[in-house]
C-alpha cells in the first residue's frame, strides 16, 4: 500500500537531531510523533506523490501516525491543481490538524485563482470551533485577502473571533499586525476603537512594532494605543 512505502520512505530520509529540534518548536505534540525530516525533503516527496493516481489512498487514510505524514498531507494538497477536490480533500484534512507548522505550511496554490467560492468556506472554518480549522481560515484570508481584494468585512470577520486558545489568538495578531502593513489606514481603526480582546490587541501592537513594513511614525503611534 502506498502509505507504508510512503512510511518507509520518511524513515529513510529521518534526522534524529533536527527531530528532536523540531519536537521543542511544537510543544502541543510528543516527540515520539516525529520522524524527523527535513521541509525541503517533504516539499520535494510532495511534489512526487502529488503525481500518482493512487495519491487518494493516502489522503484519505486518516488520521496519519506522524507529524511528517500530515506535513507531507498539508504539501501535496498545497500543489493540487483540481479546486473542488483540494477543498474536498482539505475538509477532511483539517479536523485532525493538530498543531500550528502543519496548518501553517498549507497553502494550496489553486486558491488564488478561486478566491470568490473561498470566501463562504473561510466563513465556515472560522465559524467551526476547531482551533486548527478557524486558524487556517484566518490565515487565507491574511494570504488572499489583504491587497486588491481586500475588503473591510475581512477584518471585521476576524475581530469577531474570541478565543481561549493561544494558536487561534496568535493568528489574530498575526492577522491584524500584516493588515497594519498592508491595509493601515483601514485597519487602525480597529486598533484605536480596542475591537480586539486585549492579549490579541496587544499582541498585533508588538508584532507591527517588530516589522520593518510598519513606519517609524506608525510603531511610535501604535505603541501609545497599548492597553495596559
Amino acid at each position: 500500500m502506498i502509505t507504508e512505502e510512503i512510511k518507509e520512505e520518511l524513515l529513510k530520509l529521518q534526522d534524529i537531531e533536527y527531530r528532536d529540534f523540531q519536537s521543542k518548536l511544537i510543544p502541543t505534540v510528543d516527540v515520539s510523533y516525529f520522524i524527523g525530516v527535513r521541509t525541503p525533503d517533504l516539499r520535494k516527496l510532495a511534489k512526487t506523490l502529488a503525481k500518482r493516481p493512487d495519491i487518494d489512498d493516502f489522503l484519505k487514510q486518516l488520521p496519519h501516525d506522524y507529524f511528517d505524514e500530515n506535513q507531507l498531507h498539508a504539501f501535496i494538497l498545497s500543489e493540487m491543481k483540481d479546486y473542488e477536490k483540494c477543498v474536498e480533500m482539505l475538509q477532511q484534512f483539517l479536523p485532525y490538524v493538530n498543531n500550528w507548522a502543519t496548518c501553517d505550511q498549507m497553502s494550496p496554490k489553486i486558491f488564488k485563482k478561486h478566491k470568490a467560492e473561498l470566501l463562504p468556506i473561510i466563513d465556515e472554518w472560522i465559524a467551526s470551533g476547531d482551533t486548527y480549522s478557524i486558524r487556517f481560515g484566518i490565515k487565507m484570508l491574511m494570504e488572499h485577502f489583504l491587497d486588491e481584494d481586500f475588503d473591510l468585512s475581512y477584518p471585521e470577520k476576524v475581530a469577531a473571533v474570541h478565543s481561549e486558545e493561544y494558536y487561534v489568538n496568535m493568528m489574530i495578531a498575526w492577522y491584524f499586525a500584516t493588515a497594519l502593513a498592508k491595509q493601515y489606514d483601514a485597519t487602525i481603526t480597529f486598533i484605536e476603537n480596542k475591537k480586539l480582546d486585549q492579549w490579541c490587541h496587544n499582541k498585533a501592537i508588538q508584532k507591527s512594532i517588530e516589522s520593518y513594513r510598519i513606519t517609524p511614525e506608525q510603531k511610535e503611534y501604535l505603541r501609545g494605543l497599548k492597553i495596559k
